[in-house]
């Protein structure tokens, strides 16, 4: 701390860390990776300080109101959060593109598409997955049973979404398209 060395370089992008737990929880801002799961509900977080600071939502009054529906929280920081939803204000801009978001973690899963990067892999088939929360759900994959079945090929899916999305690799439909590019999808 003394020389103000910064051994610790984050390989994403120009930040420098004393400690290597810390550049490991940086990194996780990149990757999208939230290990932290909140007991009362589905949200889960990159930071156990961030967690802690969700738990307390669960029991305090929810004293500030939106001034534009009947919503309520407990910080204001969610109120803030939450008013981007009626004002439109995207204020995380993607710096390789001019995508913006209103949610920073929106932004850092959107830049994984420039990236093409996949770390996580299946350690049960050759899959890779650019986010840890796809991986998981894949691994369900591999224990659900799988009894949905195409018509068209032997293929069979534990999920009747995914069967559904499969078929569209015979038909070569791309019901989903953007509507703020030209890009369609399955």
């Amino acid at each position: 701390t003394h020389t103000g060395k910064k051994p610790y370089q984050c390989n994403q992008c120009d930040k420098a860390f004393l400690q290597n737990s810390v550049l490991i929880t940086h990194i996780r801002t990149h990757i999208g990776e939230k290990p932290y799961q909140c007991n009362q509900c589905d949200n889960t977080f990159s930071l156990n300080c961030n967690l802690i600071q969700h738990l307390r939502t669960h029991t305090w009054k929810k004293s500030k109101q939106c001034n534009q529906c009947d919503k309520t929280f407990s910080l204001n920081g969610y109120l803030i959060r939450h008013l981007r939803t009626h004002t439109g204000e995207k204020p995380y801009q993607c710096n390789q593109c001019d995508k913006a978001f209103s949610k920073n973690n929106h932004l850092i899963r959107h830049q994984m598409t420039h990236t093409e990067e996949k770390p996580y892999q299946c350690n049960q088939c050759d899959n890779n997955f650019s986010l840890n929360c796809n991986l998981i759900q894949h691994l369900r994959t591999h224990t659900w049973k799988k009894s949905k079945q195409c018509n068209q090929c032997d293929k069979t899916f534990s999920l009747n979404g995914n069967l559904i999305r499969h078929l569209g690799t015979h038909t070569g439909k791309k019901p989903y398209q953007c509507n703020q590019c030209d890009k369609a999808f399955l």
